[in-house]
């Protein structure tokens, strides 16, 4: 049995001036802002989906819970993240260190971070201190800097567990 490292990588956006609270990391941010989306339209959980999704080249989150579902209206999206973190344990995968950036002019992420911080790292099953939550604007530029919407960024990297010859990268 070897374990191979493995690194994904994602991206989401969402503008703002829908109907649901903005949510980040799984948990709400009273702020006043809304976003629109089909889901929650939590951006940050949405990349860290994707980037599970690339560590075990599993396509992305639209693909696996397209926006067309009426089943997915307004789910959370800690629910999506479990259901993706099942497929990466029947994969082999095992995620070890998450970095995150969310990229907003409003609201103010820093009084949520350690919040936010804390709840990626109970839902990854990792300890607080292999999950990192940055934030940055846009000095007032392109659609995030005019305050239109947010987005964010999430690296994920682990181990995947390979049995057999070819794990091992025998060049016969």
């Amino acid at each position: 049995m070897s374990h191979l490292p493995r690194s994904g990588f994602g991206y989401d956006v969402h503008r703002y001036g829908g109907v649901r609270p903005l949510v980040l990391g799984g948990l709400p941010i009273n702020c006043g802002i809304c976003v629109d989306a089909h889901s929650d339209g939590d951006v940050l959980l949405h990349a860290l989906i994707d980037a599970l999704l690339g560590c075990i080249c599993a396509g992305d989150i639209g693909e696996l819970f397209p926006d067309t579902d009426p089943a997915l209206e307004n789910i959370a999206s800690g629910v999506l993240l479990a259901e993706v973190l099942e497929r990466c344990r029947a994969a082999g995968f095992t995620p070890m260190h998450a970095d995150l950036t969310i990229i907003a002019e409003v609201p103010r992420i820093s009084p949520h971070r350690r919040a936010i911080t804390a709840n990626l790292a109970k839902l990854l099953r990792l300890d607080p201190s292999c999950v990192n939550v940055k934030a940055g604007s846009e000095e007032r530029l392109g659609f995030t800097g005019e305050k239109k919407g947010i987005k964010a960024y999430a690296l994920v990297s682990g181990f995947l567990r390979v049995a057999g010859k070819d794990a091992d990268h025998d060049a016969d």
